[in-house]
């Protein structure tokens, strides 16, 4: 009493109907199916209408807190873009040491102590005062994170999405420019010993670097790392073995390579590093935008048999 519905009867012939309070009847095979496909189409359109904005927006929000943490000082404003100090060393070993000054995706000053390994003589060198080293990682994720946040702007509120794969388009494209930031920071660039050796970098320091020396900046996850190493030059007797060493994140000793007509080898490699939590928590903000979009996307896949009815 006071329902809708009527009772459901199955017959001999395993046709399944439903009957309503008013007499009428329909087959489970052909209205009920019609019915829930009505029932869906509703519930779909609400998704494409109102949640599909609500996690635009969230992604939008956890997106402009990534992007803040990427923030680059504007022209006569440096000033309000804190700077950061990190002490890369460790206990254990004190061969390297470093401070460095973080200002956004620059490291504007650096000073560095390095022990000669046959000497135990200390060497130290600082940034010129006219030189900022770019982390391009830091510039590359950041240009990504802010692709994502104008894919997911150019769809506002008032649009309407009018099918699924509208949806799973934007999600794919915005994933995609996420997955890029991410893979830049936890995915360092390899270079060559010749690449690093003839890099810009070499050029930053005061007193210049002797040309047994060479240092490496980079970001793997949410740490900013100091590779230093020291050379030694191969003799022309001695090179009869010579085989230069490949494009690496981080050079083993005994690799070689040669610039300028003089054949090298590393001797020692050392490698010091420090967290810096703010890059940690962009990692983070990425790992949960991915969750979102692909949640999204497992949403809209629940419709598929929908979209056998409408194009997809």
């Amino acid at each position: 009493p006071g329902s809708s519905w009527g009772l459901g009867v199955l017959l001999k012939d395993t046709s399944f109907f439903f009957f309503m309070p008013n007499g009428m009847k329909f087959k489970w095979e052909s209205d009920f199916h019609h019915l829930l496909s009505v029932f869906q189409e509703d519930e779909f359109n609400w998704l494409l209408k109102e949640e599909v904005h609500a996690v635009l927006k969230q992604l939008q929000d956890i997106l402009k807190e990534a992007s803040r943490r990427f923030a680059v000082p504007t022209p006569g404003m440096e000033a309000q873009l804190k700077q950061e100090n990190f002490i890369l060393g460790s206990s254990t070993m004190d061969q390297v040491k470093g401070v460095l000054t973080l200002q956004g995706e620059a490291l504007t000053q650096a000073d560095i102590n390095i022990k000669v390994a046959k000497s135990s003589q200390v060497m130290h060198f600082t940034f010129r005062d006219d030189k900022q080293w770019k982390l391009q990682q830091i510039q590359d994720a950041r240009n990504h994170v802010n692709q994502a946040l104008q894919l997911l702007s150019s769809r506002d509120e008032s649009y309407h999405f009018k099918t699924g794969a509208e949806v799973n388009k934007l999600m794919d494209a915005v994933m995609l420019q996420l997955t890029r930031a991410r893979n830049r920071l936890t995915t360092p660039a390899t270079l060559t010993l010749p690449e690093l050796a003839s890099s810009g970098l070499m050029k930053m320091f005061t007193p210049p670097m002797p040309g047994d020396v060479m240092i490496n900046f980079y970001i793997n996850l949410s740490k900013l790392c100091l590779t230093v190493y020291q050379l030694h030059v191969l003799q022309p007797n001695t090179t009869k073995n010579f085989k230069p060493a490949g494009s690496s994140v981080l050079h083993n000793p005994g690799a070689m390579f040669e610039i300028n007509n003089t054949k090298f080898e590393v001797s020692h490699v050392h490698k010091v590093e420090c967290v810096v939590p703010w890059l940690n928590d962009t990692l983070v903000f990425f790992t949960i935008s991915l969750q979102l979009c692909q949640q999204l996307k497992d949403k809209i896949s629940v419709f598929s048999s929908f979209w056998n009815y409408r194009p997809f």
